[in-house]
This record gives C-alpha cells, sequence and structure tokens, in this order.
C-alpha cells in the first residue's frame, strides 16, 4: 500500500517534463538594484528572489504565457507577463507597497498576500534581517506583534506566542524547510542553537495560535516557518562575521564572536549543491541570585537556607529526625533530644558560578544536494544538518548544556504541486549535567549526609548544653560540619567536580546520557491544477519515536523504548463573489497515537476583501489544536533531588524502580531495612503534596488529600479568532483578537507516596499507643517520596487576547512601526488549587521600530524599542516575580555596493539597563557588535 501510495504521489508530480526559463532584473525608480525581491509564478508555489545585484533567474515547468508577481516590502506589488521561453525582464519597482502584500505559504500551504491570509500570520523576509537592530536575525523576531522570547541564556532562547511558556516549550514548533527542529530527549526546539544559518536564511513566517488542522500534533500555541535559500536560484558565495563584546555586571565584559558562510553552486540545470558553516562563541548571561526559594530561608544566615542560584543546599532534614537517628545508633544521649527543636537545616551549597564556565558555544553546519531529473521543477533532494552547542538550559533544575549534539538528515520529492519527505532527527547529550545534583554530590562525595546532618546535630547539642545561645550554637555547628569542605578553585574541588560531572548515576554524580531519536515522515499533495472548481490538499504524516537514555531520563534502563504516530489532513479553498472578494478554507485532520484514541482537528476560516480598491480585509476563524503528551510526560523516570518525576505511560510507573531506605519503624513493619519501590503509587496510592505539607505541621489526618492522579491524555484547544487588515494611504493596520478554550490541559501534579498503607487509611499497624492508619505512622517516620505525576486537570482553562500592529512612513523616507499585545487568563484557582497553568506571560506587551534604510546614500540606521508589563513567573525550577523593564536596540548600516558588502555597528539593550524573562534566569546585560556581511 505504501510503495503505491508513493507511485501515485509520482505520477501526479511528473505530467510535465519542458522546461522555462526566465532572468532579468528588478531596480528601483532610481535604477538601484532590490535585493531579496520575491519573483513567484502567479497561483503557483514556484519561484526566486533576486540576488544583491537585482539579478535573477527563475526555471520552471510551466509553459508560457504565464504571469510573474514581483514583491518586496517598501515597494508596490507589480506583475510581468511571460510570453516565451527564455525571456529577459526589466523589472522597476515603485516604493509605498506595504508588508501586507508579502507572500506568505505557511497560513495554507499555498502562496498568498498576507493581506488574504485566512489566518494571523507574521512574516519576517530578507529586508527585515538586514536591517534589524538585534545582534541575529533569530533574536530579532521579538519585535514582531504577539511574539515573545523567553531568553534562557545567550545562545538559548524559546519563542512563544499567545501564552503557557516555559522554556520547555513543547506548545510551540519550529519548521525548518519542512523539518521539526525540535529535540527528541527535550521534545522542543533549543532556540537557534542548532537551527538555521543567517546567510541562508530566506524568509521566516510565524504563525501565532492553533494550526494542527494542517501541522499536526504540538502546532498548538503557534509556529515559526524558516525556509533557506535554493541552491539552483541562491548560487555563489557568502559570509558574514560579527565581532563585539557582551557586558553583565555579573559576568563583567566578555568578547563574542559569530561568523558563518555559505557556499552554493549551480552545476547545471539539473544539478546544484549548497553547504552552510556558522561557528558562536561567547560568555553566558550569570545566574547569581542567592536570594531563598519559596519554601526555604530567605538568606544565607538561615538555617534551612535554599538559594535561588545555589546548589547542593536542597539536601535538608529536619534536626529531630537526626537526633533520633543518632538516638538509634547509640551516638546520642536520649536526654539530649530535649534540647533539640523541631527545625530544618540544610546543607552548605556551592553558587552556580563555581559549577559551570558560562561558556557559550554554537557549531552548525549543513549541506543539501538537489537534482531536477528534467531541468524543471520536480526535484529529488537530499539535507544534512548537524550542531554541536553548550549552553545554560533552565528546567526542573539549571543544566549545563556542554556539546550538546543534534543532527537531522531528510530525503525530499518535490514538485509544485506536491512533496514527499522523510527525515530523521537524532541528539546527543554530550558532556551535560545538572547543576543542582553536581552540588549535592560534590558534598556527598566529600561527607555523606548521614555524617554531616549527624555532625551538625551533635555540635549543636554540645553548645547549647554549655549555655550557648540557639543562634550562635547554629553557627558553631555548620562550622563544625562543614570543616574540611571542598573549595571551588581547588585541586580537590575540581577532582571531585569531574568526577560527579562524568558520572551517569544521579545517587552520586549529575552527567546527562541520552541518544534518542525519531523517525518522520510527510507528504502533501494540491490537486489545484486538475479541479477548476476549488483548490483541494491531501496530506498526511508519520512520526516513531526511539527514547535511549540508558536509564538516567527515561524508564529506559533496560532498552530504548519506541512508540508512534500519525495523521492524515484535506483542506479544501475555495473563492467567491466577484473580484473573489470572498475566501472560505476548511480543513480536518485526524490523529491517532498508538497510546491514545484517536481525534479528529477541524478548522474553518472565511476572509472578505472589501472596498472599491480591496484595501480592507476582514477575516474570522475557528481552529482547533492538539498536543500528545511529550515523551517526558509519558517516559520519564528522573530523580529531580525535590521530588521523582514518572510519566504516565500505561506501562511507565511499574519500570520506575528505586531501592529506599527505610525508618527503623518501617524495617519492623515490613522486614526489611530497605525497598524496592515502583512509581505505581503515584497515581494509585497517593496524597497531595501540599495536603502532606499541612499534615506534617498540623498532625491532624482530616488535612490529608487523597491524589492518585489520572493517567495523562492529549490536550486540545478550541480557538476564536476575528482580524481585520487594512491600507489606509500610507498606513497599513493589522488588528486581531482571540479566545482559546483548553481542554485536558497538560499538567504536572506533586503527590507524596508512603512506602506501606493506603491513603485510604483503612490499613493499620500496631502502635504503643494503638492502631494506627499505616500510611499515617509512614508519613510520620520518613517513608514516603514526593513525585511529580503527569496527568491532565479538569479545571476550566480558557485564555483570549489581542494584537495591533501600525506601519507608516513619515518625513518622506523614515519607516515607523508599532505594536500592541495583550494576554490575559481566565482560569479560577479554586477549581484546582494545586494546579499551575504556567502561563508565564505579560499582560501587556508594545513595541516600537524606527528607521531609514536610506538616511543618505548606502547609509541606514534602526533603533527597535521594546516594553514588557510584570507578570508572574510559575515552573517547575521556582516561582517569581518578573518586574516590568523596556529595552531599546539600534544600529547603524553602510552598503558597499563596490565590494558587495554591508556593515552595520549595533548594540542590544544599549541602554545598559539589566532585566530577565524568567525566574533564576541570569539578568540580561547588552550585547555590542561589528558585522561585515559580503554578499548578503
Amino acid at each position: 500500500m505504501r510503495n503505491s501510495l508513493v507511485l501515485i504521489f509520482l505520477m501526479f508530480g511528473l505530467v510535465t517534463y519542458s522546461q522555462t526559463t526566465i532572468t532579468g532584473n528588478v531596480v528601483d525608480q532610481n535604477n538601484d538594484p532590490i535585493p531579496g525581491a520575491n519573483i513567484v509564478i502567479s497561483g503557483k508555489a514556484i519561484g526566486t528572489v533576486s540576488d544583491f545585484d537585482g539579478n535573477f533567474i527563475l526555471n520552471t515547468s510551466e509553459l508560457p504565457p504565464f504571469t510573474l508577481t514581483i514583491s518586496s516590502i517598501g515597494f508596490n506589488a507589480t506583475t510581468a507577463e511571460v510570453t516565451q521561453n527564455n525571456q529577459t525582464l526589466a523589472i522597476v519597482m515603485n516604493e509605498e507597497q506595504t508588508s501586507l502584500d508579502e507572500v506568505v505559504i505557511s497560513a495554507s500551504r499555498t502562496p498568498e498576500r498576507i493581506f488574504e491570509s485566512p489566518v494571523t500570520v507574521e512574516r519576517f523576509g530578507l529586508r527585515d534581517i538586514q536591517n534589524t537592530a538585534s545582534a541575529d536575525f533569530y533574536d530579532g523576531l521579538e519585535n514582531l506583534k504577539g511574539v515573545d522570547i523567553n531568553t534562557n541564556s545567550l545562545t538559548f532562547k524559546a519563542i512563544n506566542t499567545r501564552g503557557f511558556a516555559t522554556f520547555a516549550n513543547t506548545r510551540f514548533m519550529q519548521l525548518i524547510d519542512g523539518m521539526d527542529n525540535s529535540t527528541p530527549a527535550l521534545n522542543f526546539p533549543m532556540g537557534n542553537l542548532l537551527g538555521m544559518i543567517e546567510t541562508d536564511v530566506q524568509s521566516v513566517e510565524l504563525l501565532p495560535g492553533a494550526s494542527s488542522a494542517l501541522y499536526g500534533a504540538n502546532a498548538f500555541n503557534g509556529i515559526l516557518f524558516m525556509r533557506s535559500k535554493s541552491a539552483f536560484d541562491h548560487p555563489g558565495i557568502s559570509a558574514y562575521f560579527k565581532r563585539g563584546l557582551t557586558s553583565q555586571e555579573a559576568a563583567g565584559d566578555n568578547a563574542y564572536t559569530d561568523f558563518g558562510i555559505r557556499a552554493a553552486h549551480k552545476f547545471s540545470d539539473k544539478f546544484a549543491g549548497k553547504v552552510n558553516f556558522a561557528y558562536l562563541k561567547g560568555t553566558d548571561w550569570a545566574a547569581n541570585d542567592t536570594a531563598g526559594k519559596q519554601g526555604g530561608g530567605a538568606t544565607r544566615a538561615s538555617t534551612d537556607y535554599d538559594g535561588i542560584n545555589v546548589y547542593g543546599d536542597e539536601a535538608s532534614e529536619n534536626m529531630q529526625v537526626v537526633a533520633a537517628q543518632l538516638v538509634d545508633k547509640g551516638l546520642l544521649n536520649p536526654a539530649a533530644v530535649a534540647l533539640i527543636p523541631s527545625q530544618v537545616i540544610s546543607r552548605t551549597g556551592y553558587d552556580e558560578a563555581a559549577l559551570t564556565d558560562y561558556k557559550a558555544e554554537s557549531i552548525k553546519a549543513d549541506w543539501g544536494l538537489y537534482y531536477r531529473p528534467w531541468g524543471n521543477d520536480l526535484e529529488l533532494s537530499y539535507v544534512g544538518k548537524v550542531g554541536k552547542g553548550s549552553t545554560i538550559y533552565q528546567g526542573t533544575n539549571r543544566y549545563a548544556i556542554d556539546n550538546f549534539f543534534m543532527q537531522q538528515h531528510k530525503f525530499e520529492i518535490r514538485n509544485d504541486n506536491f512533496f514527499i519527505r522523510g527525515y530523521l532527527n537524532e541528539d546527543k547529550a554530550g558532556d551535560s549535567y545538572d547543576m543542582v545534583f553536581t552540588g549535592i554530590n560534590i558534598n556527598n562525595l566529600w561527607k555523606d549526609n548521614s555524617t554531616w546532618f549527624g555532625q551538625y546535630v551533635g555540635t549543636y547539642v554540645g553548645a547549647v548544653s554549655q549555655s550557648v545561645p540557639s543562634d550562635q550554637a547554629h553557627i558553631l555547628a555548620r562550622q563544625a560540619a562543614d570543616t574540611g569542605r571542598l573549595i571551588p578553585g581547588t585541586a580537590e574541588f575540581e577532582s571531585a567536580f569531574n568526577r560527579v560531572t562524568t558520572n551517569p548515576d544521579l545517587t552520586s554524580g549529575s552527567k546527562f546520557q541520552d541518544n534518542s531519536k525519531f523517525y518522520h515522515a510527510d507528504a502533501n499533495y494540491n490537486l489545484g491544477h486538475l479541479i477548476d472548481f476549488a483548490e483541494i490538499q491531501l496530506g498526511g504524516s508519520y512520526r516513531q519515536y526511539r527514547l535511549n537514555s540508558f536509564g538516567t531520563i527515561y524508564t529506559d534502563a533496560s532498552g530504548p523504548i519506541t512508540y508512534s504516530e500519525y495523521g492524515l489532513y484535506t483542506q479544501v479553498q475555495k473563492k467567491f463573489m466577484e473580484e473573489d472578494r470572498l475566501k472560505l478554507t476548511a480543513s480536518l485532520r485526524y490523529d491517532k497515537s498508538e497510546l491514545f484514541d484517536g481525534f479528529f482537528s477541524p478548522r474553518l476560516s472565511l476572509g472578505y476583501t472589501a472596498g472599491e480598491s480591496g484595501n480592507h480585509n476582514i477575516r474570522a476563524s475557528y481552529q482547533t489544536g492538539f498536543r500528545n503528551p511529550t515523551t517526558q510526560d509519558l517516559y520519564i523516570g528522573l530523580n529531580a533531588g525535590r521530588g521523582i518525576l514518572v510519566g504516565s505511560a500505561p506501562d511507565n510507573p511499574a519500570r520506575e524502580v528505586r531501592t529506599f531506605d527505610l525508618s527503623p519503624t518501617g524495617t519492623a513493619i515490613l522486614g526489611t531495612p530497605t525497598l524496592n519501590f515502583t512509581g505505581e503509587g503515584v497515581y494509585n496510592n497517593s496524597f497531595s503534596a501540599a495536603s502532606a505539607t499541612a499534615f506534617s505541621e498540623s498532625q491532624n489526618p482530616a488535612d490529608l488529600v487523597v491524589a492518585n492522579p489520572e493517567m495523562v491524555k492529549p490536550e486540545q484547544v478550541t480557538s476564536y479568532e476575528l482580524g481585520y487588515r487594512g491600507k489606509l494611504n500610507k498606513v497599513t493596520l493589522d488588528v486581531s483578537a482571540y479566545y482559546n478554550s483548553y481542554k485536558n490541559f497538560l499538567s504536572g501534579e506533586n503527590v507524596v507516596v508512603p512506602f506501606y498503607g493506603d491513603v485510604q487509611l483503612t490499613q493499620t499497624v500496631p502502635t504503643p499507643g494503638g492502631p494506627l492508619p499505616a500510611a499515617i505512622v509512614a508519613l510520620a517516620n520518613g517513608d514516603w517520596q514526593g513525585y511529580q505525576a503527569y496527568t491532565n486537570t479538569d479545571a476550566k482553562v480558557n485564555s483570549y487576547g489581542a494584537a495591533l500592529g501600525i506601519n507608516t512612513k513619515i518625513w518622506g523616507n523614515y519607516d515607523l512601526g508599532m505594536n500592541y499585545t495583550y494576554a490575559k487568563l481566565d482560569f479560577d484557582q479554586s477549581q484546582d488549587p494545586d494546579f499551575v497553568t504556567n502561563f508565564n506571560t505579560p499582560e501587556h506587551k508594545v513595541k516600537a521600530t524606527f528607521g531609514n534604510t536610506e538616511l543618505f546614500k548606502n547609509f541606514g540606521f534602526n533603533v527597535a524599542w521594546r516594553w514588557s508589563d510584570t507578570y508572574l513567573w510559575q515552573a517547575t525550577f521556582g516561582d517569581g516575580q518578573i518586574p516590568a523593564y523596556h529595552v531599546v536596540d539600534a544600529q547603524v548600516s553602510y552598503k558597499a555596493a563596490s565590494i558587495k558588502s554591508a556593515f552595520k555597528l549595533g548594540a542590544s539593550n544599549v541602554l545598559g539597563d539589566e532585566y530577565n524573562t524568567a525566574f533564576g534566569t541570569g539578568y540580561i546585560g547588552s550585547q555590542y557588535y561589528l558585522s561585515w556581511t559580503i554578499n548578503p
């Protein structure tokens, strides 16, 4: 059956073999070349762009006559008639075209103007890339309306739209030439760390909101599409070199270098190839917040201090529990227990700066071979991509991502009407490690917890028995327990650091091991050239995961875990009324994972073009999206220090097996000092963590609440959107509003599982005071374990928002753009008090850009300003309020046409007001750079 489908696609694709070649030149009214102009066959997906000198070559299987549409930001779109083969065109473009006339493909998988797109879409083209005031094109996306970028580190930035953002942004997709750029182990793209090279970017399109009807699982909150330059249409060598420095109060001033080169060659009308390489090296934003986390001591003077960017101090114990253990071992007189308060003490930790060198590095390379058997639009291609990088990633803990490696390989057959592609994504963790466990296990390597806490309590008892005040006794106790502690910078510390960070056993080390991959195939066929009454598309996709963390991240100690999912979709697009003013687009997709029931995702949109000149467009859409639980939601089995993460695939909890030491009471009850315990109790015998904490304070069993979360299911969203686009003289306006309603919202739930006894409290054990519920006894004696379960909330979760963008020219040739984004969470916390939405989005955001590409001959400038409202950041690492901030980026540029070069001098955060976008990360400083681009 599969082979038959391939043959059918090929038969449809090989309809014509003739080739038409069109050459030309695109200039403005002053006869200056226009680089990056889009030249597209009207109504088709095939086209090219002009080079630095405005020249272009277009090869197509279309036979004359046909029409070309030529567009470029800042100029009115124009058309040219092609009447014969080998025709040469001279095209003159007039200024004042609006960005709404740019052609996009992502919204409907077919070329159409942004003005007529059925849904909200943003475009970042060659002109925008060249003029951005940001240090690179990826950062420049933050100036688009409705877009948030959360900065994890210098080289890892997470794009998000419409709320619910963490750095593990599994609700947002990133596609590069049709390939999902997410890492198999992490389930999300790592920004542009392993992504695209600037000189090879042709265009960037962004769809905010749900798009599952066309793009499947995880096309939930938005998709970023990046398209590279064709080796046939863009032959030659281009390169860039950037040199500058980063400036931050915590890390100081540090040099950074970023360079890349692109080489493409058209060997003939049938064969072409290209290769890209880029390298970036700098120093990451240092995180040095030593304030205490919520639930821990607020300062280093607190006995239970747990600093935000201090690691190793997560290990803590109640002094009375330690005292009881010392009494059991005969190391403490029982009478001394009366001197000991019920107070939590924590070990002395290490600042983050002692556990990482803050190296920021990205090495990227890709290559492609392209073959057109008959010299027409039918193309066979192979593309390979590799990337290696070092950065900081913040999830449940802070992680040093060191020499992380990812590769992709794609084979594709396509023409104007169809594509069939298959690709592989594979990652390797390299030398990456968990900084929290590094601090914990360096401490343990020097002195185990039992010894350290015993020395602390013993010294405290000795001091208070000599009438030393309690606060002074705590100081003496810590000094005694820390005597001989490993000091950063010494050979002993470095030796311990290397031992821990190369050990993948998290009970004694912190290294990550992973070599996961997924295989993906998808196909699409557009029947528009066969059917006249409407444009109909058919398509589908298939993905298989192969998880292989060697038991360090997933429950795959006995071997790799595999599972698969597939989807099928269709879309119908039809224009009605005079001049095709009304456009209807309807899509339907069916998806099925082997772990869940299948379901449908429909989308319906209407667009109407109004006004005598067709300068007003009104759109409305109903969309649905779904998100399958990620590989981690399903199969994780990771000790994160504060709890064990257990995925809820049907067979996963039973595979999460660990050995725990029991208390003397637990040993007496179970008849063994240790217990092999599975994660099954997480979902069928657990208390909520919040209620267990309340019980520990009150000792009232009535405070305990049974959790027993349900196994995880796919998350769904229904989205309603209204929008308007208008061209009013020199002003363009784009406004939209949306309302999202979520079902089975994916969430994590913290629970406590007793090692014995049931949470219904029906099983009892004898005690000196009479029988007690066994689970109560377990909690009282520390015979329990905290876990994070992966589940869905029954609470109603909704969000809504709006975005407004205005662009115009003032004072003749100055570009001015402004946009405003509003986002609001609609959730009643009382419906599920323990549920955390991770909305993590400012309610108000304002951005503006001002510039002139020809301030005077060959000189230009651009200034970008952003303001963000304050918001609450919620994530597994910690929660905190993010203060409002504003940022100014600026650049001046010079074009040297005689040497085909462009120079730019710029700065990000030029005012130097440091800020952060998430709790626990390093503050973002300033970045200054000078760049030289050849053949941009």
